[in-house]
């Protein structure tokens, strides 16, 4: 087969935070398949290149058409916003790949990393996730809450700062409030949380509060929550998690 497939993330939203290597991708792609707002963020230079815009509930039947585009002899480019590995495109590609025509998986496929909201939001306030971090989705269309739950818990537990995609949305408004009950009963009431929204764009704001006062109404999808461990800290108007414990070395 002679069409190829990159799958890419456009950074959080500023134009100067999508890679070089992305950028070099979309310039030579003769189609670009993707959600409609992240297409909408590509600048048109070439007249010939052809747009692929679909609604953001329909990831594998994208991914799909995108792999039937680079095997018809097609350089497609698959477009997210971040980084296209976390919670994004790259998953939903190999995917399709897995389950689909036995011919796609010897097509020529690339994955160039972005900058993912997580490290968008964290350069807002400082360094939050200097320490040990994980990254949890709460949205539960892909698994079940109870999942979303026993994750939770284990993070609190293991005292590692939590980033929360997906956070809320018109179809889950209450789940980040109950995210926040789970982790009040497991981490100390004055925990720093730290409310992104629009990370790495003109239009960022952060709100900075504690697990106690948090508020799960301050979210939408465009929000990234970050709740800090025990040894998350504030310093004037930053934020920061110390690499390592106290008496360890430097």
């Amino acid at each position: 087969m002679t069409g190829s497939l990159i799958v890419v993330g456009t950074g959080p939203g500023k134009a100067d935070l999508m890679t070089p290597a992305t950028a070099a991708a979309l310039e030579r792609a003769t189609d670009l398949v993707g959600y409609g707002p992240y297409l909408d963020r590509i600048p048109v230079t070439r007249t010939d290149q052809c747009r692929h815009a679909s609604d953001n509930r329909v990831e594998l039947d994208r991914a799909r058409h995108a792999l039937s585009l680079a095997a018809s002899g097609r350089q497609v480019v698959v477009v997210s916003g971040g980084d296209p590995g976390v919670f994004a495109m790259a998953s939903a590609v190999f995917e399709a790949i897995e389950a689909g025509e036995p011919g796609w998986r010897t097509l020529d496929i690339r994955v160039e990393p972005g900058v993912t909201a997580m490290l968008a939001a964290a350069a807002e306030v400082g360094a939050p996730l200097g320490g040990d971090f994980c990254a949890i989705s709460l949205s539960d269309n892909l698994k079940a809450w109870t999942t979303v739950e026993r994750r939770l818990k284990a993070a609190a537990e293991g005292d590692f700062v939590i980033a929360l995609y997906n956070p809320a949305s018109k179809a889950r408004p209450h789940q980040l409030g109950q995210a926040f009950d789970l982790l009040r009963a497991i981490k100390a009431a004055g925990t720093p949380v730290l409310f992104v929204r629009a990370a790495g764009t003109p239009d960022a704001k952060v709100v900075t509060t504690t697990l106690a006062a948090a508020d799960g109404a301050l979210a939408d999808m465009r929000t990234l929550v970050i709740v800090g461990a025990s040894a998350t800290r504030q310093i004037g108007r930053w934020i920061y998690t110390p690499r390592g414990e106290p008496g360890t070395r430097s």
